[in-house]
């Protein structure tokens, strides 16, 4: 700390964050941040013994202080129940881009007045407070208003009840409430009229308010606190612009430059679509000027498989490049030193703007600043302090940045840059030096950035260092720069820009074909499950351990060369003792137990669910669908049966309403579970029929995690998105199994599935076309651990029945099976529909409890109030994914343990 004070004091800084982020209490405020900076200062002046260790804990307890005080301000002055969903009109100004995707608007207001309506349109009155957003707007209602059209003169306003704000009775609040708006459109012409909104605009419109969502599932995106640390604590859902007012903004304002700003992005992006093919120039967008909501999903996909997202979001790399190119120009326009450094020092904020100022590009900005100053003053060129200066700014202005991936990756990989590759450099024999440092840097990257990308995203590529090493250069060399060029000129002379596009689109389209069959080499695809902070932790802890262990010992080579060389050494014969044990214990025990420690750590994060005593089922909360996770004891198998799905209902001449990228289930919601639940690989997927809610999400698992076997009820539903699933399974080597009643699968463990439907005398061997599937649901009972279970797709009461003959007919008869009697846990048929669960069948099998897959405020009502009396009635436990999120059941010795994810909202 004595040597580098600022890269302590930021250490340290980092760390008071830390524990406020974790132990959040009262005495965390502002009152301990300036009595610990008082105590800190008292004990620099007068220096007591220790005051190195006393002066450190003093400002991790000022930062602490800081972050509970900032913290503690992040509140909402609304005064709405957590549960409320009530009409509201709100008057303010737009802050943000709008986005508009499909039949999707999205923007942040800052509200100045809003004002309540009930159901009789009497107007009550609320005050706001913070923020709000919700970008899961898919859960949006379905919306009937009227349209909106351009009014002559200056005004774009709504038709509807757009009324005079004087007229509304809304209160205006000393403190402005920040919300996030997603507005449903109904009309194309609506599409056409919100394009032309921009940042700055008053705004006035009703929409129904209410919180974002949060987590339903154990280890789910929470996306409520995600817009916490946004500072957003509700969100405003709008059906059509009938209701919708928008005027020019009527007064000056900082949104001004950031309004400039939109606008000259929005001219580079159009620049950029001239320049460059529909497949490529979303990527380029992304790269050039950090407009990502265009970039195709599946490129995007390929490009996270291989670790190779970061070519696409700004960040130091291209801030890097944006200097060199500028500071080349200005010397070559004969400015001098002086001149040329604060030139491109001004020129750094303007890029950050341009560029959408994400975190790791305002980190790589104001380094940069900072490194020009130094260097135009000829003072402090200690690239380590640049660093924790620029972070320790940024987390004081906005202390949240500690919990945003971008700033953690970008630091985290920076600082590991500056510390490891000079040591990597030493260790390559390569005498070409640009290679060297090409390889050191990706090698050092690679290794920082890997516990942070598996803890966020669940998936490393063997493949990612080559093709890093391959294909990063590449972007940043070319790419990049004359992309850049081309597209400046582009607004010169369009003409030249195309010129010099054409050799860029040439070498995208090679370097993406690379990229796409690296991406479909599956076998060097590993995926994980998340880690802890404490394994994180060991990582770092251990790699810094063998990057000492390997100092000490290349240091020990160079004594002895130069010792064998007879040159006089610099230690005393205490010293050279000393250095003498040090390198033998390192050698016979420091690097080796290091090393091992480094591959047993990763051999425990990457096989850290196998191995369980315990049976595991856990009912996912995917909406109005179905989808259990099911993993046996020790190291038995994976068994998921069914994977949800999202229903689209869409009619010929809406195709304007498509998104760039549809929300997806299984893409969305469903793989990221089972990759941060370290599902690496599925043993059989049981799909118990062809109804989208229960095969939609499989497309997605079956395309990025490995699938043996994909068991069926022997029908094809025709259609293009169930023969693509089958498509897909095929060509993935997936086999393909058709089950009967009767059939029995070993899975593992003390674990034993007994199918009971469909019925063997329900067709013959073919596979045969079957529209309605929900009679021919595969349905079967499972044995794990002592508990008996029961899943039941979608059958009905007629399929129930037929069961419950067939099957007592066929145990009377040979014995097979394992009983109608006592279950502990049934799933409910078809998410609790009057057409399924008869008493009938309550009565045969007996269960004790019962799990209703379904969606909150579904639009087919379910579950049905007459299935829960029936339930409720035979004394049966009953456990609702809309009502409590997912539900987790633990089996062992013949006990089940279970927790969900939510409370129930009903028993509030």
């Amino acid at each position: 700390m004595n040597e580098r004070p600022i890269v302590g004091i930021a250490v340290c800084w980092i760390l008071g964050y830390m524990l406020a982020l974790v132990w959040q209490a009262e005495v965390l405020n502002l009152y301990l941040s300036m009595g610990a900076g008082l105590a800190c200062c008292m004990v620099l002046m007068y220096k007591p013994r220790g005051k190195s260790v006393i002066a450190a804990l003093l400002i991790v307890a000022a930062a602490a202080g800081i972050f509970g005080h900032y913290d503690g301000r992040n509140k909402t002055a609304l005064p709405l129940p957590a549960d409320a969903e009530p009409e509201v009109r709100v008057r303010g100004t737009i802050v943000s881009t709008v986005e508009v995707d499909g039949d999707r608007v999205s923007f942040q207001i800052e509200a100045e007045a809003i004002g309540g309506e009930d159901g009789a349109g009497a107007k009550t009155d609320a005050v706001p407070g913070d923020t709000v957003d919700r970008d899961d707007a898919e859960a949006a209602a379905e919306s009937g208003s009227q349209g909106m059209e351009e009014s002559p003169g200056t005004e774009r306003v709504g038709v509807g009840r757009a009324a005079d704000a004087s007229s509304n009775n809304m209160l205006v609040p000393s403190k402005k409430e920040r919300l996030i708006v997603s507005v449903r459109l109904l009309k194309k012409t609506e599409q056409d009229t919100a394009k032309e909104w921009q940042r700055g605009d008053r705004i006035e419109l009703s929409g129904t308010i209410k919180q974002p969502s949060v987590a339903r599932n154990f280890g789910g995106f929470d996306y409520r606190k995600y817009l916490y640390y946004k500072h957003i604590h509700w969100q405003l859902t709008v059906k059509g612009l009938g209701s919708v007012n928008v005027t020019p903004p009527d007064k000056w304002g900082t949104w001004l430059p950031l309004h400039w700003n939109d606008r000259f992005r929005g001219l580079l992006a159009d620049k950029v679509e001239l320049l460059f093919p529909p497949e490529q120039n979303g990527f380029m967008k992304g790269m050039l000027i950090g407009l990502t909501d265009e970039i195709d999903p599946l490129q995007f996909d390929r490009f996270s498989r291989l670790g190779l997202t970061h070519i696409i979001a700004i960040s130091g790399l291209n801030v890097a490049i944006f200097l060199a190119c500028i500071l080349w120009v200005l010397r070559k326009l004969g400015m001098t030193r002086e001149s040329y450094l604060m030139t491109a020092i001004a020129l750094v904020p303007l890029y950050i703007m341009v560029t959408g100022a994400s975190p790791s590009i305002v980190r790589a900005g104001i380094m940069a600043m900072i490194a020009l100053y130094a260097a135009y003053r000829n003072r402090m060129k200690d690239g380590m302090n640049i660093a924790f200066i620029a972070g320790l700014g940024m987390l004081i202005w906005d202390p949240y940045y500690l919990v945003d991936v971008s700033f953690q990756l970008s630091y985290l990989v920076t600082l590991g840059i500056m510390l490891g590759v000079p040591q990597m450099n030493k260790m390559l024999p390569m005498s070409q030096k640009k290679l060297r440092d090409a390889l050191s840097i990706t090698v050092v990257a690679q290794l920082i950035s890997f516990p942070i990308s598996i803890y966020y995203f669940n998936q490393f590529s063997l493949l990612s260092l080559a093709a890093n090493f391959i294909i990063v250069p590449v972007f940043s060399t070319f790419v990049m720069p004359v992309g850049t060029v081309a597209m400046l000129s582009a607004l010169l002379y369009p003409t030249m820009g195309v010129w010099i596009g054409w050799a860029v689109v040439k070498v995208n389209a090679l370097l993406f074909a690379v990229v796409e069959w690296f991406s479909r080499l599956d076998a060097f695809q590993t995926l994980w499950p998340t880690p802890s902070p404490v394994w994180i932790l060991s990582y770092y802890g251990l790699l810094a351990m063998i990057g000492w262990c390997v100092h000490i010992a290349r240091e020990r080579r160079e004594q002895e060369t130069v010792a064998s060389a007879a040159v006089p050494m610099l230690y005393t014969d205490r010293e050279a003792r000393w250095q003498s044990r040090l390198s033998a214990m390192n050698r016979s025990l420091l690097l080796p137990v290091s090393v091992c420690g480094f591959i047993v750590l990763l051999w425990f994060g990457y096989s850290l669910e196998s191995g369980k005593a315990e049976g595991r089922v856990q009912f996912l909360d995917v909406g109005q669908g179905d989808s259990i996770l099911i993993r046996t004891l020790g190291r038995g198998h994976t068994i998921l049966v069914d994977g949800g799905g999202t229903v689209t209902f869409r009619k010929p001449g809406e195709e304007w309403k498509q998104r760039q990228e549809p929300y997806e289930v299984g893409k969305k919601l469903l793989v990221p579970l089972l990759k941060k639940r370290g599902v690496q690989t599925i043993d059989e997927i049981v799909l118990t029929h062809q109804d989208a809610d229960h095969y939609g999400g499989l497309q997605a698992v079956l395309e990025q995690i490995p699938v043996r076997r994909l068991l069926f009820n022997g029908t094809l539903n025709p259609g293009a998105a169930v023969e693509a699933l089958f498509q897909t399974a095929l060509n993935k080597g997936t086999e393909l199994v058709r089950v009967n009643a009767g059939d029995k699968l070993e899975a593992g463990e003390q674990t034993v599935l007994h199918f009971l439907s469909p019925l063997a005398d329900e067709g013959s061997n073919d596979i045969r076309l079957e529209k309605k599937q929900n009679p021919s649901s595969v349905v079967f009972l499972m044995e794990m651990a002592g508990t008996r279970w029961l899943f039941t797709g979608d059958m009905d009461q007629a399929a129930e029945r037929r069961v419950i003959a067939a099957w007592s007919e066929l145990e009377r008869r040979t014995g097979v099976g394992s009983g109608i009697g006592p279950v502990d846990v049934v799933k409910i048929a078809h998410h609790g529909s009057k057409t399924s669960t008869s008493l009938e069948w309550l009565a045969a099998w007996q269960p004790k409890h019962a799990v209703i897959s379904v969606g909150v405020n579904n639009i087919y009502r379910h579950p049905s109030p007459q299935v829960i009396d029936r339930l409720t009635a035979s004394s049966i436990s009953v456990h609702r994914t809309d009502r409590h999120g997912e539900v987790q059941m633990v089996a062992k010795e013949g006990r089940i343990r279970m927790r969900t994810k939510l409370e129930d909202a009903a028993a509030k």
